[in-house]
């Protein structure tokens, strides 16, 4: 798309799955320390393009993209390509990333520093109303030498971490410092997201070819202030201030674990296909990886909780392809051993999650099993203590095992119970791996498929704890505060 869509006719649905969205987010792109040397770039299919900004190497783009967000689906983001580099990214990247802005470095040129890309996204609001303003200032600072000043506007609305999202600029007007910009239209969630008292920035500044525009002040007000029309509030001064978790449990080829040189087995590529979503989520992607039913090195003690990368202090594993290393690394090292325990992992995430209730972490246990449980009535104890916990478990079954055990952990129909307890939150879900494997041999989409399934229920098992405490979201922005008068050096 060459321009910004009218966000009446952005689809309610996929169009191609017929998958309703959890929510429509906002990209907005700046880059930083651009470097001048040209590079052919290979030939993508154009989804949408900026405006040029001229003589800068650092620019903050106006125009914006909306996409429909999938909580649980991997979306991975068209490449970003300049002829200075290009970069590549999920949609999950950015919205899991602190303050949902991810900065990444630009490539493409070998040994050549290229400067940063910086993604930002931000939930829309349902809000759809659209506000036409008109601006004029008088006896603006005088910045040129041989005339007057060449004034533009720029606004910026406030983000919930402080920082603030450039939303508009206006056309310069040449040569006056008692300018008269056009009337323009826009919608009022780019300006304020639908939040009437949510801080907005406007920044005034004379025009230079060079792009090194002077800055000749700054002001803020608020939308609700805005919406009041022409009156003396709107006449304003412009100033010069100058852990989540993923669990997973010889080399034989009838094995589930057998490593074929060509292919992963059914554990390895359950836990990539769900690992590679929700890792965007965890902000260091470290991730304690365990194994469960196996005689340990040296002495052959068996163990329900042992860490795969061999390391009892200190079990975290970078990224997945961290823990896909040390699954590897652990089939070489360790005997498989019944029985099968599930208790003492769900026990062990549930030790992390109940030292932190204030709802600053969530946590989600992954367990990949062949099916085979041999502690269900301490496993069922286990996952109603931990349904007063911030944590959900996903289970994979792999394998041609029956799962009625595993279904009945699910509690989809009847809520799991144990000693008459009824669990307060459903917090399991659970699938099995064969149904997701496609005859063709297409494993990436159906290794997708599982994805999404398997972690579709994950929002609204968060969304139930939150609310059961009365936890709230951060704090939106500070409304706008009037200053205690007013001026009339400039008037809006």
């Amino acid at each position: 798309m060459d321009k910004l869509e009218d966000m009446s006719s952005v689809y309610d649905f996929d169009p191609i799955t017929g998958n309703i969205p959890a929510t429509k987010v906002e990209i907005t792109v700046s880059l930083c320390v651009l470097y001048t040397q040209g590079v052919e770039t290979k030939q993508w299919r154009e989804f949408g393009r900026t405006e040029v900004i001229d003589n800068t190497l650092n620019p903050d783009f106006v125009r914006k993209y909306i996409l429909d967000y999938f909580f649980e689906e991997k979306q991975n983001l068209p490449p970003y390509v300049d002829f200075l580099g290009q970069m590549f990214c999920t949609l999950g990247e950015i919205v899991g990333s602190p303050a949902s802005r991810l900065e990444k470095p630009l490539g493409g040129i070998p040994g050549k520093k290229c400067g940063n890309v910086i993604l930002t996204a931000e939930e829309l609001s349902n809000c759809r109303d659209s506000a036409t303003m008109q601006f004029c200032a008088n006896k603006l600072d005088k910045k040129d030498f041989f005339g007057k000043s060449d004034p533009f506007m720029v606004f910026y609305r406030s983000n919930e971490d402080g920082t603030f999202t450039i939303c508009h600029k206006t056309e310069v007007v040449k040569n006056t410092l008692n300018p008269v910009w056009q009337p323009f239209t826009i919608p009022v969630r780019a300006l304020c997201n639908g939040d009437y008292d949510r801080t907005i920035k406007v920044e005034v500044y004379d025009w230079d070819r060079d792009g090194s525009h002077d800055f000749i002040g700054d002001f803020t007000t608020s939308y609700r202030e805005l919406a009041r029309g022409q009156s003396q509030f709107n006449v304003y001064e412009v100033s010069r201030s100058s852990h989540s978790s993923l669990l997973t449990t010889q080399q034989h080829s009838t094995s589930l674990h057998y490593m074929n040189p060509y292919q992963l087995n059914a554990y390895a590529m359950a836990l990539k296909a769900v690992g590679e979503i929700i890792q965007d989520y965890d902000s260091d992607k470290m991730f304690p990886a365990l194994g469960f039913g196996a005689k340990l090195p040296p002495d052959g003690r068996v163990s329900h909780e042992f860490p795969l990368n061999g390391n009892m202090e200190n079990p975290y594993c970078n990224g997945i392809e961290g823990i896909l290393e040390a699954y590897h690394q652990s089939l070489k090292t360790v005997q498989l051993y019944g029985p099968t325990n599930f208790a003492p992992i769900v026990n062990h995430v549930a030790r992390y999650a109940a030292a932190v209730q204030d709802g600053s972490q969530y946590f989600v246990l992954l367990i990949i099993t062949d099916g085979v449980i041999s502690d269900m009535a301490q496993t069922k104890e286990a996952i109603v203590n931990a349904a007063k916990l911030p944590m959900s478990i996903i289970i994979v079954g792999v394998g041609q095992a029956e799962f009625d055990a595993m279904v009945e952990l699910d509690g989809d129909d009847i809520r799991i119970s144990s000693r008459g307890k009824l669990a307060e939150r459903d917090i399991v879900q659970f699938v099995p791996f064969r149904d997701y494997m496609d005859r063709t041999g297409n494993h990436v989409l159906s290794m997708a498929r599982l994805a999404k399934d398997v972690l579709a229920e994950i929002p609204d098992q968060f969304i139930s704890y939150m609310k059961s405490r009365g936890i709230k979201p951060n704090p939106a922005p500070p409304p706008y505060t009037p200053p205690g008068h007013t001026h009339h050096h400039t008037q809006i």
